[in-house]
């Protein structure tokens, strides 16, 4: 008999075809580094042991149950598993509460609540919180399984060749310039050389390449660092305002104008002021900004007082300011002010390994302001990232980053998790489903002349088939409202999919392998 508290481990081990288990004890000198732990966390896991027997068809899986919150979080102390089965009606204490001394003590490890009672609250505020799935007893046992292996792949140690892609915690701070590749050394000796140097810069780059991050870079390591720091995007603000934006105007000097403003040169006295998109900036006003480049003086739009101001202009553009200059576009004289010394920006794709290694950065960095735990990159979804051409630059990793961290789940970032244009499952190709034209009373009857052999399994996947890629046509692909519909959770639907061989896209399509 097993008092309430303790633990015991249980070795099981599967054949496929047919199913048959055996169910032993299994002693200290068990296997378990050639094994997948589980830890089993239930009052009565007699049941869910049960399941594991069933619907295990790959022989090695250890089983260790704990039947209070504490000897649970013993457990995971002296012989942390790779997943945790939990049911969250437990003597001692609520599962939720057990759930978040896991995450205190073992925040990589997944766990899968399996609960008895049918509360759709107590779901929310797992999944909430962080489970990786959260199954209802009975739970089908080979579904059981699936969801298991499928937690497994989350775990770091299922990935050999993670040690070399994982996020490096103590990289840059946010904000600071990343990147290790020549072209980009060469930046960082540019911004040594001028920073200094109280000139003018002009900072080139394709869009989304860093241009504000190399401006403040500029700014930290001057002798104005302490003074203030102001930035203006020409492109962004109307021709007719950005006048006053800049330097200023009196009351009155135009319809709404009910108080004197104060500009941002003004404000900037003693500082540094990055115009960025200066190409775009309309040729009256280039006169102006010339003028106060020359002099460092200027005045309030509507009003006569001469103002001087002392500031330190970098401007950045992805325009060629001197074919515009020579088209007549942009003012000669004011490029020749502003390119007393240029620094240019390579795209991304010219950077070689610096994507890994930024990849990693914003990694770390929007999983914290997330929310998320991922802390590793699976290298499948690395070379996926790295053999991208990211024709939006940093800019481009930072939004493709955030979206595969909101489909995450677990500590590994995994390729199903990256949006469609880098070969993730974010969103669902079109085949009809197989059979889907014919009754399943016909496709029996179908397949009972062939003489099959595991009838039962080949409906209900064939079912699972026609049911997921209908349902997903439906909803566009967006696996958040399929799972909806069906009743399961998003990283359930995911296994499945996967299983299947199924696609997402728009529609759905059968995998090629």
């Amino acid at each position: 008999m097993i008092v309430p508290g303790t633990e015991r481990d249980f070795m099981l081990t599967f054949t496929s075809d047919p199913i048959t288990t055996s169910h032993r004890e299994s002693g200290a000198d068990s296997p378990a580094d050639e094994v997948a732990r589980l830890l089993i966390i239930d009052n009565h896991p007699g049941p869910l042991l049960a399941q594991l027997q069933e619907g295990c068809w790959a022989s090695g899986y250890r089983a260790k149950t704990a039947r209070t919150g504490q000897a649970a979080i013993e457990s995971i102390n002296d012989d942390p598993p790779k997943v945790i089965l939990l049911e969250p009606q437990l003597p001692d204490r609520s599962g939720l509460e057990v759930f978040q001394e896991i995450r205190r003590i073992a925040p990589d490890i997944p766990v899968i609540f399996v609960s008895a009672a049918q509360s759709a609250n107590l779901a929310i505020e797992a999944i909430k919180h962080g489970a990786y799935d959260y199954l209802f007893k009975p739970v089908e046992a080979r579904h059981l399984m699936r969801v298991i292996t499928a937690a497994l792949e989350l775990v770091p140690q299922a990935h050999p060749a993670l040690a070399s892609a994982a996020v490096p915690w103590t990289s840059q701070a946010d904000g600071e310039l990343c990147g290790g590749c020549p072209k980009m050394r060469e930046v960082y000796k540019a911004i040594g050389l001028v920073a200094a140097q109280d000139v003018n810069v002009l900072i080139t780059g394709e869009s989304g390449t860093g241009k504000e991050l190399v401006a403040r870079a500029i700014y930290r390591h001057s002798a104005r660092s302490e003074a203030p720091f102001l930035t203006l995007n020409c492109a962004a603000i109307p021709d007719a305002l950005l006048e006053s934006e800049l330097f200023g105007h009196e009351k009155g000097a135009f319809s709404g104008a009910e108080r004197r403003r104060i500009g941002k040169f003004e404000q900037c006295d003693g500082g540094t002021i990055v115009l960025d998109e200066i190409g775009d900036m309309p040729l009256a006003l280039q006169a102006k900004i010339l003028r106060l480049l020359q002099e460092q003086t200027f005045e309030r739009v509507g009003g006569n007082e001469t103002i001087r101001t002392n500031v330190r202009l970098i401007a950045s553009t992805h325009r060629d300011l001197k074919a515009l200059s020579a088209a007549g576009k942009f003012r000669a004289d004011l490029y020749y002010r502003l390119n007393v010394f240029s620094i240019h920006l390579p795209p991304l794709r010219e950077r070689g390994a610096d994507v890994e290694m930024l990849v990693q950065h914003y990694l770390r960095r929007f999983s914290r302001e997330l929310g998320r735990e991922v802390r590793q990159i699976a290298p499948a979804a690395l070379e996926r990232l790295c053999a991208y051409s990211w024709p939006g630059n940093i800019r481009e990793v930072q939004s493709i980053l955030k979206q595969a961290l909101l489909q995450a789940s677990g500590s590994v970032l995994l390729p199903a998790f990256l949006p469609e244009m880098l070969g993730g499952a974010g969103d669902a190709v079109h085949a009809p489903p197989q059979n889907a034209e014919l009754g399943l009373g016909a496709l029996i009857q179908q397949r009972l002349t062939a003489d099959a052999s595991d009838l039962y399994a080949e409906i209900h996947r064939e079912v699972d088939r026609i049911c997921l890629t209908l349902v997903l046509d439906h909803v566009q692909g967006r696996q958040h409202q399929a799972a909806r519909l069906l009743g399961i959770a998003r990283q359930t639907l995911r296994v499945k999919l996967r299983e299947l061989g199924l696609r997402v896209t728009h529609s759905v399509e059968a995998g090629v392998g």
